[in-house]
């Protein structure tokens, strides 16, 4: 019983250290991006056509491209717009998914049935597939690239939550705050929407990736962030 408490342990230390491991690997990349233009001298835009194609040197850390831009200026330069697009597609969309989850799955009847519909449609199209259409018809810039990813992104967290209210709203503590006269809004605010929050982070987390990958495959397309604006 010892050997398998302590082996138990060291599982989870190891996943602990893991964890540890991998938010410095992202904490280091976002410092990286935020702190870009401290971290090189060089405008990601500027061409110096006479060392183009250079290779890494004590100047040039990453070397240059094919029109003498200094490519890590440009990939801490993109690491910031791809940062942003990553916050701002996630809040925007959980905020959106929370508040129409939870009037769904406490209201119900109705108001659910129309919500859920909705979700189901969007699910019905690939998501990427459904944002290259929208960034097509509105225009290819990165405005339009978060105000697609945004309304394809909303769905995920809105039907997780949803289920999440489902059960929540049936528990007793719930119940007990009906009873005492609570409004909808109250309860919902203050007792069931808290309590989808942990499930709706691991969401985020996952959300703020494919965020970051939808943009840069709509960027190589040519629909995204427009040259000369590294992406």
């Amino acid at each position: 019983m010892w050997e398998l408490g302590v082996g138990i342990w060291d599982l989870g230390s190891g996943n602990w250290e893991l964890a540890r491991v991998g938010a410095l690997i992202v904490l280091a990349a976002v410092a990286a991006a935020l702190l870009g233009p401290l971290l090189t001298p060089y405008d990601p835009a500027a061409q110096q056509l006479a060392l183009r194609l250079e290779g890494p040197s004590a100047a040039h850390w990453f070397g240059l491209d094919e029109l003498g831009r200094d490519i890590f200026a440009r990939v801490l330069a993109g690491a910031r717009i791809s940062l942003m697009v990553g916050i701002v597609v996630v809040g925007v969309s959980s905020t959106i998914g929370i508040a129409l989850g939870s009037v769904a799955g406490y209201v119900g009847g109705r108001v659910d049935e129309a919500i859920s519909r909705v979700i189901d449609v969007l699910l019905a199209f690939p998501g990427l597939l459904l944002a290259i259409a929208l960034v097509a018809v509105l225009g290819p810039n990165l405005t339009n690239v978060v105000l697609a990813l945004t309304l394809i992104g909303w769905v995920g967290y809105a039907r997780l939550v949803r289920g999440q209210v489902l059960r929540t709203r049936e528990l007793e503590f719930v119940q007990a705050a009906r009873a005492l006269g609570a409004t909808t809004v109250r309860v919902l605010v203050r007792h069931v929407i808290p309590s989808t929050l942990p499930a709706v982070s691991v969401q985020a987390t996952l959300g703020m990736g494919g965020a970051i990958l939808a943009e840069a495959a709509l960027s190589f397309l040519g629909l995204g962030v427009q040259p000369p604006t590294p992406s």
